[in-house]
This record gives structure tokens, C-alpha cells and sequence, in this order.
């Protein structure tokens, strides 16, 4: 009996172990996916830090160039001001103040294409600020599915085995060693009843005159005396 209930919990035991496996792996296998999506977001957010790092740059860069434009625009009207007030020869200040001219022309060339790499790049920090959120919200869904997963895996299983022990186990065993110990029981019961049946059954001749003999004097004599007189012996 015990050898066959040690065999069913070895087959059960197998089956759990198998479905707990057929379990394990996928969720074994999502963890490392989602391990690898957080490992993209590490990526992405460096990647993005980095784009933003050079749009600001270059923001800052396309207003030191216009900046750069203006003054360059003031000193030529300084110029211009003092030639005028007789301060500067006028070849001399228109020189000057041409020269101003050409830096304020380039300062405006760099600080348009400043502005333009600049806006390229904030598109390309928009887009990518955009995959960024969306796979952190992405990764979040897929962290609360596991969790929920996971636990309805322990669930499935654990219900699974009991199922299987419940389905498994043979009560008509069971209830022929009721059965046996009932008998078992009846029969120790009826044996104790003979013994007190025996114990109430009348004494043996012997026990009797021993008893008899064992009464008080006097009545021995009365019983003595009664017995002559029946048997018509005198004295």
C-alpha cells in the first residue's frame, strides 16, 4: 500500500516539476526580455541626453553668433558716427566700418546655420524623447503583466497539483482498512463481553464447599444438626 502511494506522489511530483518548467521558461525568457528593454532605455536615454546636450550647444552658439551679428552692426554705425563728427578719416571708418560689415555677414551666416542644425536637432531630440516615453510606458505594462503572469503561474500550478492528488487518490483503500479496523474493533469488543459472560457463569462444585466451609461456625453447626435430624441419627 505505501509502495503504490509513494509511486502516485513520484508521477506527481514528475508532472509538477514539468509544468512548473513549461511555466518557468517562458517567464525566465520574458524577465530576460524586458531586461534587455531596460537596457535599450539606458541606451536611448543616453542617446537622447546626448542629442539634447548638442541642441543646447548649438542654441547657445547661434545666439552668441547673433549677438556677435549686432555688435558688429553697432561698432560699423560707431564708425560711421565718428567720421561723420570728423573724429575718423572717412576712408579710414568706411574701411572699418565695411570690415564690421563682412564679420556681421559672417556672424549672420553662422549664427542661420546654427539655427538650422539647431532645429534639426530638436526634431531629432523630439522624435527620440518620444520612443523613449513610449518604451518606458512600454516596459512598465510589461513589468505589471509579468508580475500578474507570474503569480497566476504559481496559482495554475499549485491548483494543478492539487487537482491531480485529488484526482489521483483511491478512497477504496482507504475505506477497506476502515472496514478491517471496524471488524478489528467488533471482534475485541465481543471477546471483552464472553470474558464478563465468564466471569458471572456459576461456580464449580468445589468452589462451593469451599465457600461453605469457609461460612461462620454456628451456621455450620445448624446445617449439621438439620442433617441428623433428616437423616433420623439422634444426639
Amino acid at each position: 500500500m505505501a509502495g503504490f502511494f509513494d509511486r502516485v506522489s513520484k508521477v506527481f511530483q514528475a508532472e509538477a516539476n514539468t509544468a512548473v518548467a513549461r511555466f518557468e521558461d517562458p517567464i525566465k525568457l520574458t524577465e530576460q526580455g524586458i531586461r534587455d528593454l531596460k537596457g535599450n532605455l539606458t541606451e536611448a536615454m543616453t542617446s537622447l541626453a546626448q542629442v539634447k546636450g548638442v541642441s543646447i550647444r548649438l542654441k547657445k552658439e547661434a545666439e552668441d553668433e547673433k549677438r556677435r551679428s549686432a555688435d558688429y552692426e553697432r561698432k560699423a554705425m560707431t564708425l560711421l558716427q565718428r567720421m561723420q563728427s570728423g573724429d575718423l578719416d572717412k576712408t579710414e571708418a568706411e574701411r572699418l566700418a565695411a570690415e564690421a560689415l563682412r564679420l556681421k555677414a559672417e556672424a549672420d551666416a553662422r549664427a542661420a546655420s546654427l539655427s538650422q542644425d539647431f532645429t534639426e536637432q530638436e526634431r531629432m531630440s523630439g522624435q527620440l524623447q518620444t520612443k523613449v516615453d513610449q518604451l518606458r510606458r512600454d516596459i512598465g505594462r510589461y513589468d505589471n503583466e509579468l508580475i500578474t503572469l507570474r503569480a497566476r503561474a504559481k496559482t495554475a500550478t499549485s491548483v494543478k497539483k492539487i487537482n491531480q492528488h485529488l484526482a489521483g487518490a483511491d478512497s477504496s483503500d482507504t475505506i477497506a482498512m476502515l472496514e478491517r479496523m471496524r471488524e478489528k474493533v467488533e471482534e475485541e469488543e465481543s471477546l471483552a463481553q464472553a470474558y464478563g459472560e465468564l466471569n458471572a457463569a456459576p461456580k464449580s462444585a468445589d468452589a462451593e464447599i469451599d465457600r461453605a466451609l469457609a461460612a461462620p461456625a454456628a451456621d455450620t453447626q445448624d446445617s449439621l444438626a438439620d442433617l441428623k435430624k433428616r437423616m433420623g441419627i439422634g444426639g
